[in-house]
């Protein structure tokens, strides 16, 4: 049976919440697409207060500081894509990052990650956030950008209460559902992107897995 109306619906959901969905042929398209997203954007900035004070050299020289250079961050990337991913970036100056994350809590662009299944009544990924690098990929980075194997898909949440049953057999568990960018409505009810989490969230949809 064809996924074609369930990658319909589940974008649809997606992109309604912010997200931007992209549909690609091949694992190595992803990483190019990924790469492309780094290449465009703005760098991480430091953004310091008191620089407007008397301060010491060392300080002053972090005032001085606009950016880290770029950083992806792919903590559940397997060596063979990692070295791929690794050679698109070194000719952009881009460093890629698998693990101690929280050393570059300040300045994560992207953080990849590989989502277990999408849900298309609402746009959602099922990410296996077990490790704290995994989780802090999906939320101090700038960018979530998330693999999506189109094969994953299904129609709503009830469909996955076998394989997440047989998931929280294995303690200690942490799945995260994730549904569009980070937002709230906290601040005087404006609606801001990006104050719990990240900016944009880009979902990458394998058509061939």
């Amino acid at each position: 049976m064809s996924q074609t109306p369930l990658i319909d619906r589940f974008t649809a959901k997606a992109e309604a919440v912010s997200a931007v969905v992209t549909r690609v042929d091949s694992v190595q398209a992803a990483l190019q697409y990924t790469v492309d997203v780094c290449d465009t954007k703005e760098a991480c900035q430091v953004l310091a207060s008191g620089c407007d004070e008397p301060l010491s050299p060392q300080a002053e020289d972090l005032c001085q500081l606009k950016d880290w250079g770029k950083i992806i961050a792919a903590p559940d990337l397997p060596q063979e894509r990692l070295q791929s991913l690794k050679e698109l970036c070194q000719p952009m100056g881009i460093a890629l990052i698998k693990q101690g994350l929280r050393e570059h809590l300040g300045g994560i662009d992207i953080g990849i990650c590989s989502a277990l299944a999408g849900i298309a009544e609402t746009g959602t990924l099922v990410v296996d956030s077990r490790s704290e690098d995994l989780r802090l990929a999906s939320m101090i980075s700038e960018v979530c950008l998330a693999m999506l194997p189109a094969s994953t898909l299904v129609q709503d949440s009830t469909e996955l209460s076998g394989v997440l049953s047989q998931r929280f057999l294995n303690s200690p568990d942490y799945t995260a559902f994730i549904t569009g960018a980070s937002r709230t409505a906290d601040i005087e009810r404006v609606l801001t992107l990006g104050v719990h989490g990240p900016l944009e969230l880009h979902i990458v949809i394998l058509m061939d897995e």
